[in-house]
């Protein structure tokens, strides 16, 4: 931990907008390093093994959150078992939880957003 506190507080030194020590093993370690250094620090969530709450990962100081390809990785997870459904019991079930046309409409319209550059 000392180690990994003393290349984050030298990035900071040289300048980095948020630092990441990914592998840190609990949350009483994630706290640890957000106290040692001066920069917002960044965890990965949504990778196998033990999660965090936003409200409890905001409450041991974290500042920034990435998902990575975990979104993806969970649409792959319905995708698959659907097929297995269908595959196996030749049932439609997963269409209960499957989003809507409109909703899918809604999410990305044709016209292009004023919000955005």
């Amino acid at each position: 931990m000392n180690d990994t506190i003393a290349r984050l507080q030298a990035f900071c030194e040289a300048g980095a907008d948020v630092v990441y020590a990914p592998g840190l093993p609990d949350i009483e370690a994630i706290r640890t390093v957000c106290r040692a250094v001066d920069t917002p620090v960044n965890v990965v969530m949504g990778l196998r093994g033990k999660n965090y709450s936003v409200a409890e990962l905001s409450g041991a100081g974290v500042r920034r959150i990435s998902v990575g390809g975990s979104f993806a990785r969970a649409a792959f997870g319905a995708l698959k078992r659907a097929a297995d459904e269908v595959k196996s019991s030749g049932t439609f079930g997963y269409a209960a939880d499957a989003i809507s046309g409109d909703v899918m409409a809604q999410l990305m319209p044709r016209e292009k957003s004023t919000d955005r550059r």
